[in-house]
């Protein structure tokens, strides 16, 4: 029996062209992707750039805020590292922390115990759920921000009296200090807060909102008195401008996760997507009934049948079940030739040992092909088409 099969190149092979038929709705996907991303790091760098930075110029930068402290004698210093930050707390500095959420919860315990009983001011900006509790007890962030207005200071700080409205909003907050000030009230809860020291005779300023520092902002209602107050208190501003890369390297045992950098309403609008697509998933693919046959109105040719089915089963990369079929046709066509019943021509016992008889051949080797593994490969599920036509063809030879 001859069993040894050349490959042929079958119609089920794609070629160049099928391939990039089928991947260039990726490949365009993937490279808008990759623009999008682009220009929107571009756009952000360009309107970002050096965001509360007294040193930058740019819209959201926050040079002529220390331009103007300059001309009131209140000399301005830029730190990036905690250690800075805490060597620079005194009764005649204040000390601005830009992006307070940026540090890590045990950076956050060591700065506000440097600054608690130091009797300087302690400016927070926009300090969220994260970092306002420690760096300023008793406050606590509500998890639902204001939209930037303008808003009346509805309070008794002079600081705040004398400015006016101003571009406060952001972030909103509560506190449990009876001696605390609560100043530019939105829907009764307050966008700055005056919180004096327990001892030292300093303060803590927690702002909601940045807008009152940014270079693009500054000349609007009171936003330029209310800055220089609140930051002219002392002669010395030391403006802490915190990073990631510094929380790396000092604490990398105790660094935030992305999903502590994630305001909450992105996690729950996530999840609702998330159960959304699921409920989409389950109604689209639930079964109907029990499928039906159905006669087909035209005529197909054979030869197409079996194309098509081969390109499903390779487009499913299912070699076994192409294995299965091609052998259990063999079987069921060579059961009759051989003097079995076709009831009974998938059962080895029965059918192995009739077709040996009639081969002269070797029992496992037609166990192999006819009841074998399934290939493992294309080039194998060829060969196995060629040897299972081969046995045919010399079961029938007369």
């Amino acid at each position: 029996m001859t069993t040894a099969a050349t490959l042929p190149t079958t119609s089920t092979s794609p070629t160049a062209r099928q391939v990039w038929t089928r991947t260039r709705g990726i490949a365009l996907a993937v490279v808008v992707i990759l623009v999008a991303a682009v220009a929107i790091a571009a756009v952000r760098s360009q309107t970002r750039h050096g965001e509360l930075d007294p040193r930058s110029v740019d819209p959201y930068g926050s040079r002529a805020v220390a331009e103007l402290l300059a001309d009131r004698g209140v000399s301005t210093r830029v730190v990036t590292s905690l250690g800075a930050a805490r060597a620079a707390a005194g009764p005649d500095t204040t000390l601005l922390v830009a992006v307070p959420d940026l540090l890590t919860a045990r950076q956050q315990v060591q700065l506000h115990s440097a600054t608690a009983a130091s009797g300087g001011r302690t400016v927070l900006i926009a300090a969220g759920s994260w970092s306002v509790e420690r760096l300023a007890p008793g406050v606590t962030a509500d998890p639902a921000t204001s939209a930037g207005s303008t808003l009346a200071p509805d309070c008794a700080l002079p600081e705040a009296r004398r400015a006016g409205s101003a571009d406060t909003g952001g972030i909103r907050y509560t506190t449990t200090r009876l001696d605390a000030v609560s100043c530019y009230p939105s829907e009764r809860l307050a966008t700055l807060l005056r919180v004096p020291a327990a001892s030292g005779g300093g303060d803590t300023v927690v702002l909601g909102s940045p807008d009152i520092l940014y270079n693009k902002r500054l000349d609007k209602q009171g936003n330029a008195s209310l800055a220089l107050q609140l930051l002219g208190s002392r002669p010395h501003l030391v403006w802490y401008l915190p990073s990631l890369s510094e929380n790396s390297v000092t604490d990398g045992g105790d660094r935030k996760s992305i999903f502590d950098l994630l305001p909450s309403s992105w996690l729950w609008g996530t999840l609702q997507l998330f159960i959304a697509a699921a409920l989409a998933a389950f109604w689209r693919g639930r079964r109907f009934g029990p499928l039906v046959s159905e006669r087909l109105p035209v005529a197909i040719r054979a030869s197409e049948t079996v194309e098509g089915r081969a390109r499903l089963y390779r487009k499913a990369n299912a070699r076994d079940r192409a294995a299965a079929a091609l052998r259990s046709t063999t079987r069921t066509r060579l059961a009759p030739l051989v003097g079995v019943p076709v009831a009974q021509a998938h059962t080895p016992e029965a059918l192995l040992p009739a077709l040996s008889a009639h081969l002269h051949g070797d029992g496992p080797t037609l166990h192999s092909l006819l009841f074998g593994p399934p290939p493992g490969d294309d080039g194998a599920l060829i060969a196995l088409t060629d040897q299972l036509d081969a046995l045919e063809s010399e079961v029938r030879r007369p």
